[in-house]
């Protein structure tokens, strides 16, 4: 079979033909969604409480045996749901009992190269581009307000930035990694005073 040549269409149908060839491959393909079922949901409920369990003991608290929760396992890991096992870490045993929230204003978007730069320093725990007042918001753990202080110095630094509002907190009452459950109906009424 010949291939035809652009050259053996109309100049109608050659516009339609680049135009198709062009923007092909300009549509990313979306990222399928993982299938996942409860019991899914309750063994990445049992490995973010605990990742260091044996498949033996995950199986005995989900209801399947050790090889279908071995395979549960490795099938969340490929399909990118399971992005890695780590250990929970505290932050004060480290000498790093200061947690701190601080939002960045900057000139435009704010997410630069510079400002990406000061992600190597191991106080950063996260940093996300936001909707609001901010463009980026960094979760820090210091050792002092001093090391805070150190670290909104090198913030300031970054060209573009015109203010950063910064939020200490005084006590954790909860925090935890992503959990596996959805509340699939919410009540109705709000939660009692």
């Amino acid at each position: 079979m010949n291939n035809p040549n652009i050259d053996d269409y109309s100049s109608s149908e050659r516009e339609v033909f680049r135009m198709t060839e062009n923007t092909k491959d300009l549509r990313r393909k979306r990222q399928q969604q993982p299938v996942m079922d409860a019991f899914d949901r309750k063994i990445l409920a049992e490995l973010g409480a605990d990742s260091g369990q044996s498949y033996t003991r995950l199986g005995e608290a989900v209801g399947l045996s050790a090889p279908a929760v071995h395979e549960r396992v490795r099938r969340l890991r490929q399909s990118g749901v399971i992005k890695g096992v780590h250990a929970a870490l505290d932050g004060s045993a480290l000498g790093k009992p200061l947690l701190a929230f601080v939002h960045v204003e900057a000139a435009g978007w704010g997410k630069s190269e510079r400002l990406m730069q000061v992600l190597r320093f191991p106080e950063v725990e996260e940093m996300h581009s936001v909707a609001g007042d901010a463009s980026v918001l960094f979760k820090v753990r210091t050792a002092s307000p001093q090391a805070l202080e150190a670290f909104l110095s090198q913030i300031h630094a970054v060209p573009g930035v015109t203010g950063t509002r910064s939020y200490i907190a005084l006590s954790t009452y909860l925090e935890r990694p992503v959990q596996a459950g959805v509340t699939e109906n919410w009540p109705d009424m709000p939660l009692p005073e």
